[in-house]
């Protein structure tokens, strides 16, 4: 993967973990952007959900947002992997709190086994630094694994 500065604009990127093969379409969390997400919601195998642990002030309305996804009937079976990035900051959410910020504590697995659902959903948490190159892979292979 390659690092990004904020996306400004939708553009697709393709990835291969192991012999899963993805398709990502990097929509981006601005406003004016999330507008535009609905139209790749018929398409859609999995969601990867990117969240900046380090920007605690925004926890509130990332969680509007994913709360909005996950009551979307296009995506209602669509599997999904929160990622919590910015690990590498030392203000960053532990994945505890990350999770309690999201309302997920108490509908997915916090620690060694992750293989959890939110109303019959695949849905996962996994801390990762993309500046530092850890921690999303897991996450794409967790997807991968649900979609061969």
């Amino acid at each position: 993967m390659v690092q990004h500065d904020p996306t400004m604009y939708a553009h697709a990127e393709e990835l291969t973990l192991g012999n899963v093969r993805f398709k990502a379409y990097d929509l981006g969390g601005h406003v004016a952007a999330r507008k535009a997400w609905k139209n790749y919601f018929p398409s859609v195998d999995g969601v990867i959900y990117l969240v900046d642990s380090a920007d605690r002030d925004r926890f509130e309305e990332s969680k509007k947002e994913l709360d909005g996804i996950l009551n979307c009937p296009e995506l209602a079976k669509v599997p999904m992997v929160i990622l919590g990035n910015k690990i590498d900051k030392k203000e960053a959410a532990s994945e505890e709190d990350l999770r309690l910020a999201l309302g997920l504590a108490s509908k997915t697995q916090f620690g060694v086994q992750k293989l959890s659902s939110v109303d019959g959903r695949p849905m996962e948490v996994f801390m990762c630094s993309v500046a530092k190159k850890m921690g999303y892979a897991e996450g794409f292979r967790w997807l991968g694994g649900l979609l061969k």
